[in-house]
């Protein structure tokens, strides 16, 4: 009887350890634990406890309710930047419902295992910076869901599978710096629609660029196929790709004339820079009969060299040289007739040196336009080209003289459509020195209002801030009014957050989300306190907060509705100014439906304020934190989503709810950023509150911002 009972009481104990003990998603990361040299990590797994039910407690993990699942199951790594030496154990590949595996910038060496892929729902893999080593996995592109893959600054080797197709919704394949030789795969690119970016800088790639990546038409940003060993021709179905593309071919070996179709001429000189046999626009270097092909056996470089004593008879010699001073003479002739040509109307200057904007008498003009009197502003800051006195006809007016162009240079200059709204059509025009440039063309109205015209954009162009998009110059005509202002090309806020199917990105680290908020606090107290006008936005949005190739934020379409109303056409908020096409498919949410206004700005009739700025900007703010848009609509609704973003936080501070049900999932990963986050959701309330009154200057949530990570 005793002895049942103790065989009873084992088997219950057993029960019972087995019923507490860690879940298969926790012992699973026990062996990330274990593989990691435990010097560098005391710290970082001080809280992983095998005492524990799950792992959800535990730092850098973030979980989920799965449909069907009793517990909530593991769905997100993260210890970036932990300083973690070790390898990457095979039992990863059992956490099936994984979905972002984010380990870069730490010491991680050996191979990738292939058991990664058996973790099904893994669609985000950020290992860069770090030390692995190895061929490409081939079995990543058996995940059905892989959308990011992040290898950069490693030591993988071998060839770039053609494997690459099965991964059909990939989005960023960033593989630089690394040892990647042999050729750049072909059939590959046609199957990756979805790609946005490909980075295959730095490495020992050669041979040819594939024609059919071409056909990379989602294609965003940079592609960076600089510094290898690649040659050839830079194939013209590169013209195909789309016109805000970027690319950046730097030090190979490519030859030839660089084509002049589609997407081409968008680019500068410095994405042809390192390769010596390149010819053509926008380098200097011209392509003139032999130098049009620099492959091997175009030159004939196969005859003897002269024999000692084989020189040219004297007849020969003094043919050669009485042609040669004819040629001359006749060049003379050409350039004499040419200039004296320009200067034969009285009316118009030369454009020699530096007097292509302006004469010797004072007066200015573009060459084979007619001079006038021109006026400069008191600081001697503007230039005017063309036009009647009074009038505003036809004239260019450049408000930074650094910026070197021409009207005709402009008005002929392959321009592409950015996007359109009522606040103007934006072109993205490249100037002949190889500097893009954006261009809105307003209304065609208001030609009895020049004046004010005016008055109000050179007030605008004397704005000077680094976080503030700069006005170079505008254009006046009966039929043409042009604003031409600085090109951001790394798109906006809205779509660094949102990204183009609307879901949170998993790349805007904390640290680069508080950079832009104080960068944009900054800017905007500038407009507030230190503008010639003390503007007020009256439109502050993430979609019209542009960021450029290191996220540092620019406040774009301030003063926008006032130019639009003198020129005629109907104002309508945009966010097109300085921006490029793939970020700009917001403007008709923002048309219908607009929740970054504060609750007075909704009352018709009523004047902008500056409080109402101040509300906007801690709805961005918000969004910031949170990840989650203020604009939905009844036909687009997501989850991430949330009409009344500032209720809904202020109800979760009323109701002490948990942090992690407010902010952004993907920054609960970044545990020394806790205080941070939450001390800019104080400031991000201060500037939501009801009453304007109440509501700080943006003097002071600047500052307080800036106080924030310090």
């Amino acid at each position: 009887m005793t002895l049942s009972f103790f065989l009873i009481l084992i088997i219950f104990h057993f029960l019972l350890s087995f019923a507490l003990s860690l879940s298969s998603d926790g012992l699973a990361l026990l062996a990330l634990k274990s593989a990691v040299d435990q010097s560098s990590a005391a710290a970082v797994f001080s809280d992983w406890n095998d005492g524990d039910l799950t792992p959800c407690s535990w730092s850098g993990i973030s979980c989920a309710n799965i449909s069907g699942q009793p517990e909530p199951r593991v769905v997100g790594i993260s210890l970036a930047g932990k300083s973690l030496a070790g390898y990457i154990p095979s039992e990863l590949g059992t956490l099936r419902f994984l979905r972002r595996l984010n380990l870069h910038d730490n010491d991680f060496s050996g191979v990738l295992p292939v058991q990664l892929s058996n973790a099904t729902a893994l669609h985000s893999l950020f290992l860069h910076r770090n030390n692995l080593s190895g061929p490409f996995p081939h079995s990543l592109c058996t995940l059905p869901r892989l959308q990011n893959v992040d290898l950069s600054d490693n030591a993988f080797s071998g060839h770039i599978p053609s494997d690459l197709k099965n991964c059909k919704n990939l989005q960023r394949l960033i593989l630089a710096v690394n040892k990647f030789s042999g050729e750049i795969p072909t059939g590959v690119w046609p199957e990756l629609r979805n790609l946005l970016q490909l980075d295959l800088s730095a490495n020992d790639l050669e041979g040819s660029i594939p024609n059919d990546i071409g056909t990379l038409g989602s294609l965003s940003g940079t592609l960076n196929l600089s510094f290898n060993h690649l040659s050839g021709r830079v194939p013209s179905s590169l013209g195909k790709l789309p016109a805000t593309v970027s690319f950046d071919l730097r030090n190979n070996n490519f030859s030839g004339e660089i084509p002049q179709t589609g997407s081409f001429s968008n680019q500068g000189p410095t994405a042809f820079l390192g390769n010596p046999n390149l010819c053509g626009f926008p380098l200097r270097k011209s392509c003139s009969g032999s130098d049009r092909d620099f492959s091997p056996g175009s030159r004939d470089d196969t005859r003897e060299p002269s024999k000692p004593g084989s020189g040219l008879r004297p007849g020969l010699i003094i043919l050669i040289s009485v042609a040669d001073a004819v040629g001359v003479a006749l060049i003379g002739l050409v350039i004499v007739y040419v200039y004296w040509k320009k200067k034969d109307d009285s009316n118009a200057c030369s454009c020699v040196g530096e007097s292509k904007f302006g004469d010797e008498k004072g007066n200015v003009c573009v060459c084979g336009f007619p001079c006038v009197s021109g006026s400069k502003s008191e600081d001697d800051e503007y230039e005017v080209e063309g036009g009647e006195e009074g009038e505003g006809e036809g004239e260019l007016v450049r408000i930074d003289k650094g910026l070197s162009f021409e009207l005709d240079e402009l008005l002929r200059a392959s321009a592409y459509v950015l996007g359109k709204s009522g606040l103007g059509i934006v072109y993205k025009v490249v100037l002949g020195n190889g500097v893009p440039v954006a261009v809105r063309r307003l209304g065609e109205g208001g030609e009895q209002r020049y004046k004010e015209f005016a008055a109000e954009v050179q007030a605008i162009g004397k704005v000077r801030h680094p976080n503030i998009v700069r006005l170079r110059a505008y254009y006046w005509a009966h039929d043409e009014k042009l604003l031409i202002s600085d090109f951001i090309s790394n798109g906006n806020l809205a779509n660094a957050l949102r990204g183009r199917n609307g879901q949170p990105s998993s790349n805007l680290s904390w640290s680069t989300r508080l950079r832009i908020a104080k960068g944009t606090a900054r800017g905007l107290a500038y407009l507030h306190e230190c503008s010639p006008r003390k503007f007020v936005h009256g439109d502050i949005k993430p979609s019209n907060i542009l960021l450029d190739n290191d996220f540092q934020p620019y406040i774009s379409d301030f003063g926008l509705n006032r130019l639009i109303s003198i020129t005629g056409n109907n104002p309508s908020t945009g966010g097109l100014m300085g921006g490029a096409l793939p970020y700009m498919k917001s403007s008709q949410k923002d048309r219908t439906n607009n929740n970054y206004k504060a609750p007075e700005a909704r009352v018709p009739g009523c004047r902008p304020t500056q409080k109402w700025d101040v509300y906007s900007f801690g709805v961005v703010l918000l969004e910031i934190l949170t990840g989650r848009s203020p604009e939905s609509s009844p036909t687009t609704s997501t989850s991430m989503e949330v009409p009344d973003l500032v209720r809904w936080v202020r109800k979760g501070f009323d109701q002490e709810s948990p942090l992690s049900e407010m902010v952004d999932p993907s920054l609960l990963q970044e545990v020394r950023a806790k205080k941070e986050v939450l001390a800019v959701f104080h400031v991000a309330l201060a500037c939501t509150e009801g009453d304007p009154e109440v509501r700080p200057r943006m003097k002071t949530v600047s500052e307080n911002l800036d106080k924030i990570g310090t």
